[in-house]
């Protein structure tokens, strides 16, 4: 291995990137605005519910409900209606997610400790919302209704009645249960990913379509010596790339950082290498730069998204989705960057996917410089 070959070929790329600053500019600012494109649209978080309430009772326990409905946060009460079929329409058009109706009766039932019924509609177009907006609701009625129970046993003069278990929760790592805490990490791993791959899946096949890669194999370059210098100037972007991510997640949208920032680093090298050996390694198997292209964002961007644990847990797949993950190597980046950012844990806990980043990195790099070994011969 010639050092002064590699320097060779890393400048001939970096003047290659600088000669085209609308690629470069591109490259710099996909990162961020990837981020906040999916940073403020993609959120798991279920509040501010759209919702019809029908009163039926009309009753000073009827209304306490329905107050109680319009003072969560939970939930947004878009009117009182006095039919039912207007809940139906409103749900038809989407207009709403949530319909709930008081029966005659409420109170009178309430005001004798009997038990009374509320009618929930919902929208289960969306199966997952549709549960925990029903959760919610559920858990209002009841605290209410219990609160209600307890008031009529207070005036017939019954003791104070307490629950049998108190439950006390304590949420640890992401205190404030805001999705935005485990997604923009994730998205550090996607993005990257995706940008990495792209990046050098063009650089060998364009050195084909243009007709420069007889100049280089007319040199005393080695395969490995090119894959190096072509490496390391994408690798300097992709640094870049990462630094612009990790102060948008932490600057713009407040995700807390409680681990080393060493750590991070670190990790992201390995992850970032590998990732640039794998679209090095798909620009060298095709000679079409559209083709190269479209094989690195099919295999970069999809597995990254859905298969790493950035936004649907892996526990919760089916058994051959959760197999194919194991060879995603942005799973355990996306471990790395969680447990980094929310939980503050370093190698000591985290070594065990920093090595199969590094196993995923030195393999995908022989496999690049054999397919670059063979189109040289």
């Amino acid at each position: 291995m010639n050092l002064r070959r590699i320097r060779a070929v890393a400048r001939k790329e970096f003047l290659h990137i600088l000669r085209d600053p609308r690629s470069l500019v591109m490259a710099l600012a996909m990162p961020l605005s990837l981020l906040l494109l999916f940073g403020y649209a993609l959120t798991l978080d279920v509040d501010r519910i759209p919702m019809l309430i029908e009163d039926q009772d009309g009753t000073p326990e009827s209304r306490e409900l329905a107050r109680r409905f319009a003072g969560s946060r939970y939930f947004t009460v878009k009117a009182q209606v006095d039919s039912p079929r207007a809940i139906d329409r409103a749900i038809d058009r989407g207009e709403i997610l949530m319909g709930a109706v008081i029966p005659r009766g409420f109170g009178e039932q309430m005001q004798k400790g009997g038990q009374a019924t509320v009618q929930l509609l919902l929208d289960g177009g969306d199966s997952n919302t549709a549960a925990i907006a029903l959760g919610y609701a559920d858990a209002l009625v009841q605290l209410y209704g219990a609160e209600l129970r307890l008031e009529w046993q207070s005036r017939r003069g019954a003791p104070k009645l307490e629950m049998p278990v108190d439950a006390r929760l304590r949420v640890l790592y992401n205190e404030e249960l805001k999705s935005k805490n485990y997604i923009v990490p994730g998205l550090i791993a996607v993005i990257l990913m995706l940008i990495a791959s792209m990046l050098t899946s063009l650089c060998v096949a364009r050195e084909w379509e243009s007709g420069t890669m007889e100049q280089l194999l007319s040199t005393p370059v080695r395969p490995f010596e090119l894959l190096l210098g072509k490496l390391s100037a994408y690798f300097v972007l992709g640094i870049a790339d990462m630094v612009i991510s990790l102060v948008a997640g932490v600057g713009i949208f407040g995700v807390p950082l409680h681990g080393s920032v060493w750590v991070l680093f670190l990790s992201a090298c390995v992850f970032l290498f590998g990732a640039l050996c794998w679209g090095l390694m798909l620009s060298a198997a095709m000679r079409n730069q559209l083709m190269a292209y479209q094989a690195a964002l099919l295999s970069s961007f999809l597995p990254a998204f859905l298969l790493s644990g950035f936004v649907y847990a892996i526990e919760t797949m089916p058994l051959p989705p959760r197999i194919i993950s194991h060879i995603v190597p942005s799973r355990y980046f996306v471990t790395i960057l969680k447990g980094i950012f929310l939980k503050g844990i370093g190698l000591e806990l985290l070594w065990g996917e920093l090595l199969l980043l590094a196993v995923y990195a030195a393999i995908v790099m022989t496999l690049a410089v054999r397919k670059l070994r063979q189109k040289v011969a």
